[in-house]
């Protein structure tokens, strides 16, 4: 469970462009203390996490969401937050040519996986 919450930690983190450093200076921690949370190698406490949660504007709850999911069908509207989070990156990304190559790179996996059958994976 450490290592979820630490991966949805650095996802959100890196998502708002908030460093390391400043992540644990809202903590009153050190940066090395965030790596560990991220790493999910230290437990977070109640109180730190619905600081972070404050700090990256999401409820604590976020932080828990996919727990335990791996290899089940996604839970309705998951699909929708995956895609909400890929158009928040994808919005933060200046290089028209970059948009344009991840924008043909989601489009060739798609296509691969129609002719491949629905839900399949590209190798």
């Amino acid at each position: 469970m450490e290592e979820h919450i630490g991966d949805r930690i650095r996802r959100r983190r890196v998502e708002l462009g908030v460093t390391q450093e400043e992540l644990a200076e809202t903590l009153g921690v050190s940066y090395q203390q965030i790596q560990k949370y991220e790493a999910g190698t230290n437990r977070i406490s109640a109180v730190y996490l619905h600081r972070i949660a404050r700090r990256l504007g999401v409820p604590v709850e976020w932080f828990f969401e996919g727990y335990g999911e791996e290899g089940r069908e996604p839970a309705p509207g998951a699909s929708a937050r995956l895609a909400q989070d890929l158009l928040r990156g994808f919005e933060r990304i200046r290089s028209p040519a970059v948009r344009q190559a991840l924008a043909a790179l989601a489009r060739t996996v798609a296509e691969r996986q129609a002719e491949d059958g629905a839900g399949g994976t590209v190798s």
